[in-house]
């Protein structure tokens, strides 16, 4: 039986965008990833082999890996009994054990293989894992789990392979939970906020979204000028 300890790669996943039909209209997408075998090159952007459809949601240095737990699979293989759900069903690009999105924080810093990996924010889903599923239930399941996954920059390029063990070398001394940042999405805690956009290794269209939301919140809540009081 498949254990989840020590933390370790399950899988390291590949692939090429390709053209697929979903509702009547063709749409480009890298969700399509395969378990590769040997050494794969973890590079400032992305893995070796690997590509992504839309650059503008996907990849580059603040997303370059996806890595997604196998600790999750054993939910979904029950809400989905009728489904082949192989290593790389999320469009991950490493399947590890053990590195749980509840207890995993922003700024982490990971020894995988040769490669050293920071988490910098989760992976919020989009239409195409309903593609990749064949209907859209998916999101609302992962959504409501927050087993989202997260991505991750690379600090030191290098080698990843399945099998590797994963050291944690630094942690974020804000503690923001990649679940947390997943909750904040839809909350409008101050505190926590702040503590968000403090992380530094909070990818910069997070921080953003959360400056904005800390901005919003500040107006909404300074006391209004009532009509005919002295200013």
């Amino acid at each position: 039986m498949e254990s989840p300890s020590p933390l370790h790669v399950q899988s390291v996943n590949v692939g090429r965008p390709r053209e697929v039909l979903w509702k009547g209209r063709t749409v480009r997408t890298g969700i399509f990833k395969e378990p590769v075998a040997g050494r794969v090159a973890v590079r400032r952007s992305n893995l070796e082999g690997d590509e992504q459809a839309d650059l503008k949601v996907h990849g580059g240095p603040h997303m370059a890996v996806y890595v997604y737990p196998a600790d999750y699979y054993a939910y979904w293989r029950a809400q989905f009994p009728d489904m082949e759900l192989p290593w790389g069903m999320f469009g991950e690009n490493l399947t590890t054990w053990g590195l749980r999105d509840n207890s995993v924080y922003i700024g982490d810093q990971f020894a995988i293989g040769t490669a050293h990996l920071v988490v910098t924010q989760p992976r919020m889903p989009c239409f195409k894992l309903g593609l990749k599923f064949g209907h859209d239930d998916v999101l609302k399941l992962l959504l409501h789990t927050a087993y989202t996954g997260f991505y991750c920059s690379v600090l030191q390029e290098g080698y990843v392979t399945a099998g590797d063990q994963i050291r944690l070398l630094h942690r974020d001394e804000h503690h923001v939970r990649v679940l947390d940042v997943v909750r904040l999405e839809r909350k409008h805690d101050v505190g926590p906020l702040r503590r968000a956009v403090a992380a530094k290794a909070l990818s910069p269209s997070w921080r953003e979204y959360f400056e904005e939301r800390l901005t919003q919140l500040a107006v909404a809540c300074r006391p209004s000028v009532q009509e005919g009081e002295q200013l």
